[in-house]
C-alpha cells in the first residue's frame, strides 16, 4: 500500500515540479545570473530524482505482485519470471509513458550539468524546451493512463503479460527503441535554441552529435533487436513485414542517419545548414509521429497497444511541436545561409547532398506507404492499403543507390574533385565487386532455383562497399607501417585512436553492407513449403529432408501452460543432423495459443519451422522455410554495435581538450559566483560573517579548477610535441603525413 501511495505522489509531484520549472527556466532566461542558472540546473534534478522513485515504486509492485494495483493486475501474474515482471514497467501503455519520463528527466539532467561552448545561455533554453515535454508526458500520467491506480478489491490472479512479450529479445528492443527516441529530444531541443540565439554555427552540432550518435545506436539496437524477435518469436518465416509500428521505428532512424553525415559537411565547410536543422527538426517529429501510431489505434499492428487511449493527446502534442519549430525556422531561416558555397558539381559536400536526398527519398515512400490508409480513408471514406511489394519495389532500389554512394564517397575530395579522378579511384574495386557479386548470385540460384535482379545489385553494391572499406583501412595501415616501422596490429590501433570517428564510420559502413548481403539473400532466395503430413512423411526442402515421427505433449508444472509438440528428424545428404521440435502453446488463462519456432541456424542458411495444426495424434501441418544468408544481418548488427562505439569513444587530443574546455567553463562560473556576492554584500544582503565564508569557499573552488587548468594545459602540450616530433621524423625520414 505505502510503496503504491509513494509512486502515486510521486508522479503528482512530478508534475507539479515540472510546471514549475518552466518558470524557473524562463527565469534564468530572462535573468542571466549564474544563481538562477544553478537553480534551473537542480530543478531538472529535482524532474529525475522524483522520476526514478516513481518508476522504482511501480518496479517493486510489479516484482511483489501487488495486486491490488490495476496495472500489475493487467500485466504480471502469479507464475511470471522475475525478469518479466521487470520488463512489464514498461509492457504497458501507462508504464511506459512512465519509462519514457525516466528517460527524458535522465537526459535532461545529464545536459543541465554539462559544460560547453556558450553552455550559460544556451542551457536554460534547452531545460525549458526538455521540460516542456516532460509536462506533456506528466499531463499523459496523472489524466490519462497513471500506473499507480489502486483497484477497490486486490484482484484474485492477474492476467499475465503478453505471451509474444516474454522472449528475451523483448527485454532489449523496446527499452532500445524508447532511449533512441527519447534521445532525440536533446538534438532538437538544442537546433531551436541555436535558432532562438541566432547561433547558427556549428556549435549545436559538436554538442549534440554524441547525443544524436547515442540515440541513433539505441535506435539502431532496438530495431535490430526487434526484427530478430520478429523472426524467432511470430513464426511467420521471416523479420521485417513493413508493420506500420516497424515503419514508424525506421522513418526517425532514416533522417537521423542523413543528419549525421550531413552535420560533418556543416562542422567541416560551414555548408547545409538548413538542411541539418530540418533534418533533425523532422527526426523528432517522426519519432512523435511513430509514437502516435503505436499507440493511437489508428493502424493495426501487431507491436501496438491494444488500448490505444493516447492518439488524440500524441496528435495535439505534434501539431504544437510542428507548428512551434517551423515557426522558429521561417523566422531564422536568414541566419541559416551558409558561409561557403559549392565549388563543383563532384565534391564530398555534394556527395552528402545526394545522400540526404535518397535518404528523405526512402523516407518519403515509407511516410506514403504507412499512412496510406489514413489518408485515403479521410479523402474517400475508403482504407487503401499497400502491401510488402510497394517497400521492396520503391525503396530498395533507393537503398541500393545509397550502397553505392557509400563505396564513393570515401574517395571523393573536399571542395572539387573531378569525373577522372573518381572514375580511376573506383573503377577497379567496382570491377572487383560486380565480379565477385555475379559470382555469388550464380551460387545462389543454382542452390535456390532463383534469380534476382534487385538482389543482385544489392550484393554487388554491398561487395563494393566492403571492398572500398578494406582498402582504405590496407592503404593507411600499410603507410603507417612503412613510416613507423610499427607492427600491423600497433598501427591499426594508433591509426583508429587517432581518427576513431572516420574508421568508426567505416566499420559501420561494413556492417550495413554485410546486413545487406543478409537482407538480399533472405529476401530474393527464400524458399517456404507448407505441407500436411503424417507420421512418417517426409518433405525435403532446399537440400533438407524432414521426416514426421510424432507429436507430443508437455504440461508445465503449474498447469498453466500446455505445449503441444511434433518430432521433426531432420537429414541432409543421407547425414542424420537431429531433431527439430516445432510447437504451439496453449494457456489455462484463455490467451491465444502461440507458436513455438524450431530453428536450425548456420552461417549460410536456416531451416526454419513451425507447426500450424494438428489432426489427432498422428498428422499436423508444418510450415518450412530456408533463409539463405539470414544470419548476416545478425552479424552486421553486432558489427555495427562495434563501429558506432568505435566512433562515440573520444580521440585523445579531442578528449583533453573537452576537459580542458569544461575546466575553462568551471572557471568562469566561479568568477561570475564571486562576481555575484560581491555585488550582494556591497547592497547589504549578506552579513560580514556570511560573505567571508562564501567568499573562502569560491577562492577555494577557484584555486582547484586554476590547478586543474595547469595539469591539463600540461599534458595536451606533452601530446601536441610528441605528435610534433613524431611527423618532424617522419618528414626527415622522407616520408608524408600519416
Amino acid at each position: 500500500m505505502l510503496i503504491g501511495s509513494v509512486g502515486n505522489i510521486a508522479v503528482r509531484l512530478l508534475f507539479a515540479v515540472s510546471v514549475l520549472s518552466l518558470a524557473v527556466h524562463g527565469t534564468a532566461i530572462w535573468k542571466k545570473t549564474s544563481g538562477w542558472r544553478k537553480f534551473s540546473r537542480f530543478s531538472m534534478l529535482g524532474q529525475f530524482v522524483l522520476a526514478a522513485l516513481a518508476s522504482l515504486a511501480l518496479i517493486w509492485l510489479l516484482v511483489d505482485g501487488n495486486f491490488w494495483y490495476s496495472y500489475v493486475v493487467d500485466y504480471t501474474s502469479a507464475g511470471l519470471p522475475l525478469i518479466y515482471r521487470i520488463a512489464a514497467f514498461w509492457g504497458g501503455d501507462a508504464g511506459s509513458l512512465l519509462f519514457w519520463t525516466l528517460v527524458l528527466t535522465l537526459y535532461g539532467m545529464v545536459v543541465a550539468f554539462s559544460r560547453h561552448e556558450d553552455s550559460e545561455r544556451m542551457l536554460p533554453i534547452v531545460s525549458l524546451l526538455v521540460t516542456g515535454v516532460t509536462v506533456f508526458y506528466m499531463t499523459l500520467l496523472n489524466v490519462a493512463a497513471n500506473p499507480f491506480v489502486r483497484l477497490p478489491q486486490p484482484a484474485a490472479m492477474g492476467n499475465g503479460l503478453n505471451p509474444l512479450l516474454q522472449n528475451p529479445g523483448m527485454t532489449v528492443h523496446p527499452v532500445n527503441v524508447y532511449l533512441g527516441f527519447v534521445g532525440f529530444t536533446i538534438p532538437f531541443a538544442y537546433a531551436m535554441t541555436g535558432l532562438l540565439l541566432k547561433k547558427t554555427d556549428a556549435t549545436w552540432l559538436k554538442v549534440t552529435r554524441r547525443w544524436t550518435l547515442i540515440s541513433w545506436l539505441f535506435l539502431s539496437i532496438g530495431i535490430v533487436y526487434g526484427a530478430h524477435w520478429s523472426y524467432e518469436e511470430l513464426g511467420w518465416g521471416g523479420y521485417w513485414a513493413w508493420d506500420p509500428v516497424e515503419n514508424a521505428s525506421l522513418l526517425p532512424w532514416l533522417t537521423a542517419t542523413a543528419f549525421l553525415h550531413s552535420a560533418i559537411v556543416q562542422e567541416r565547410r560551414g555548408m547545409l545548414k538548413g538542411w541539418n536543422v530540418i533534418l533533425v527538426t523532422l527526426t523528432y517529429v517522426l519519432t512523435l509521429l511513430g509514437t502516435f501510431l503505436t499507440r493511437s489505434g489508428v493502424l493495426w499492428s501487431i507491436h501496438a497497444f491494444a488500448n490505444g487511449l493516447l492518439g488524440s493527446y500524441y496528435m495535439v502534442f505534434m501539431s504544437i511541436v510542428l507548428i512551434f519549430s517551423v515557426t522558429v525556422i521561417i523566422l531564422r531561416w536568414p541566419t541559416l545561409k551558409a558561409e561557403r558555397k559549392f565549388d563543383a558539381v563532384i565534391s564530398k559536400e555534394s556527395s552528402f547532398m545526394l545522400n540526404n536526398v535518397l535518404f528523405l527519398g526512402v523516407t518519403f515512400a515509407v511516410v506514403w506507404g504507412t499512412l496510406l490508409p489514413l489518408i485515403s480513408e479521410a479523402l474517400t471514406g475508403q482504407k487503401m492499403m499497400v502491401s510488402a511489394p510497394f517497400y521492396n519495389e520503391v525503396s530498395l532500389p533507393l537503398a541500393v543507390c545509397i550502397m553505392v554512394l557509400m563505396g564513393i564517397g570515401p574517395v571523393v575530395a573536399w571542395r572539387k574533385a573531378s569525373m577522372k579522378s573518381v572514375v580511376v579511384s573506383v573503377v577497379y574495386p567496382l570491377a572487383a565487386a560486380v565480379g565477385i557479386g555475379l559470382v555469388i548470385a550464380v551460387l545462389l540460384k543454382s542452390a535456390y532455383q532463383v534469380s534476382s535482379t534487385l538482389s543482385t545489385a544489392a550484393i554487388i553494391a554491398a561487395v563494393f562497399v566492403t571492398i572500398t572499406v578494406v582498402m582504405e583501412f590496407y592503404r593507411s595501415v600499410r603507410a603507417r607501417v612503412v613510416l613507423t616501422g610499427e607492427n600491423w596490429m600497433a598501427s591499426v590501433s594508433r591509426l583508429v585512436s587517432k581518427n576513431r570517428r572516420r574508421y568508426g564510420g567505416y566499420v559501420v559502413h561494413l556492417a550495413l553492407a554485410v546486413m545487406a548481403v543478409g537482407i538480399a539473400g533472405s529476401g530474393a532466395y527464400h524458399i517456404s513449403v507448407q505441407k500436411a503430413m503424417s507420421v512418417g512423411d517426409s518433405v525435403q526442402i532446399g537440400g533438407y529432408q524432414a521426416k514426421f515421427v510424432g507429436t507430443g505433449v508437455n504440461t508445465s508444472a503449474d498447469g498453466t501452460t500446455r505445449d503441444l509438440y511434433g518430432n521433426l528428424v531432420i537429414s541432409r545428404n543421407h547425414h542424420n543432423i537431429g531433431v527439430l521440435r516445432p510447437s504451439a502453446t496453449f494457456y489455462a488463462n484463455g490467451n491465444s495459443p502461440t507458436t513455438n519456432v524450431a530453428l536450425y541456424t548456420r552461417p549460410l542458411r536456416d531451416l526454419y519451422v513451425v507447426m500450424i495444426g494438428t489432426q489427432g495424434g498422428n498428422q499436423a501441418i508444418f510450415d518450412f522455410h530456408i533463409n539463405p544468408l539470414v544470419q548476416f544481418i545478425w552479424y552486421g548488427g553486432y558489427l555495427f554495435i562495434v563501429g558506432t562505439m568505435v566512433s562515440l569513444w573520444p580521440e585523445s587530443f579531442r578528449r583533453r581538450k573537452a576537459q580542458l574546455d569544461a575546466a575553462l567553463l568551471t572557471a568562469d562560473s566561479y568568477y561570475a559566483d564571486l562576481a555575484e556576492l560581491e555585488y550582494d554584500y556591497q547592497m547589504g544582503k549578506l552579513q560580514q560573517d556570511e560573505y567571508e565564508v562564501n567568499k573562502q569557499e569560491l577562492l577555494g573552488r577557484v584555486r582547484s579548477v586554476e590547478d586543474e587548468l595547469k595539469k591539463l594545459r600540461a599534458e595536451l602540450e606533452r601530446e601536441v610535441a610528441a605528435e610534433v616530433a613524431r611527423v618532424r621524423t617522419l618528414k626527415h625520414a622522407g616520408g608524408g603525413p600519416v
